[in-house]
């Protein structure tokens, strides 16, 4: 059996003179959360679609569970549940008559629609009408019911869509838990820094290709390191620190922002300034966020 649950060879999606998706190879562990990430119109919805069966690639193979979803979707998709955006409810009906429907159409048992409740922490509304429910219970419902066939795979298209804090926080907390109950999930979201605190992989695409895939600490040694300063004489300090071959990033009045890559690198850059007889008021190495990853590799 394959570690990758989902597995693209060559995907490449066209539409007319623009291509969408372009050779995408994605490869997502068995039992991780992959935070999909790329700017708008850089092709994550149309691989999603192509991932759930619902467009087909133009060239290229979908291989979910090690088996071709050209050859055989149904099998594929069997093991797969998916939360694109807003859920489709009926707001007349109890969160549990919802669920209630779909089970019927799956011919699934109660017993699912107890589980996915008690999942997604409904279980107590679950008699109430969806009418009543926050936005954030809304969009656990629909959790709900991408989870009411007990799926392997789950993949979640932007699931924080309209939510207030509490809403994003109370969905960051149940993607979380989701590999401990033996669920891979792909996550696409434009909130980064929510990706950031559950994904232990990550792809990023950009005009339809896959520019990186790995694990934050592997996308961690691909972007610089900064040394934040604020010293006294700023202007005789950048021509201090470029004198001695440092590159300087950014900087504003008293701050200095410099490229740097370990702790020892901090300990050389204020030697160099305190011998220039240059005060230093603030000295501190930085670790590039998601977000400062993202940028340097899509700007």
């Amino acid at each position: 059996m394959t570690d990758n649950i989902i597995q693209t060879t060559a995907l490449t999606r066209r539409f007319g003179d623009l291509t969408a998706v372009d050779g995408l190879a994605l490869a997502v562990p068995r039992g991780s959360i992959y935070g999909f990430l790329g700017p708008n119109g850089a092709g994550k919805t149309t691989t999603i679609r192509m991932l759930l069966g619902l467009i087909r690639p133009d060239a290229g193979d979908v291989q979910l569970f090690g088996q071709s979803l050209r050859r055989a979707p149904l099998a594929a998709l069997r093991q797969v549940g998916a939360l694109v955006e807003s859920p489709s409810l009926y707001p007349h009906l109890t969160g549990r008559e919802n669920l209630e429907l779909t089970r019927r159409l799956i011919d699934g048992t109660r017993a699912q629609v107890d589980r996915a409740l008690c999942i997604v922490k409904l279980d107590k509304a679950a008699d109430r009408p969806v009418k009543t429910y926050s936005l954030g219970m809304q969009q656990r419902l629909g959790l709900a019911l991408a989870l009411l066939n007990t799926p392997d795979l789950l993949i979640l298209d932007e699931p924080t869509n309209g939510l207030d804090p509490a809403g994003i926080l109370e969905m960051r907390e149940l993607i979380a838990t989701m590999p401990a109950q033996g669920i891979t999930v792909f996550l696409s979201s434009h909130l980064l820094r929510e990706v950031e605190q559950v994904a232990t992989h990550i792809g990023i695409i950009q005009q339809g290709r896959l520019r990186f895939q790995g694990t934050p600490d592997e996308l961690h040694a691909q972007v610089d390191k900064q040394v934040t300063l604020e010293v006294d004489q700023p202007e005789h300090a950048k021509l201090v620190l470029r004198e001695a071959g440092w590159q300087i990033r950014h900087n504003g009045n008293h701050r200095i922002v410099v490229v740097a890559n370990s702790p020892s690198d901090v300990a050389m850059i204020n030697t160099q300034l305190v011998n220039r007889s240059i005060n230093v008021y603030h000295l501190n190495l930085e670790q590039p966020t998601l977000e400062d990853m993202f940028l340097s590799l899509t700007a």
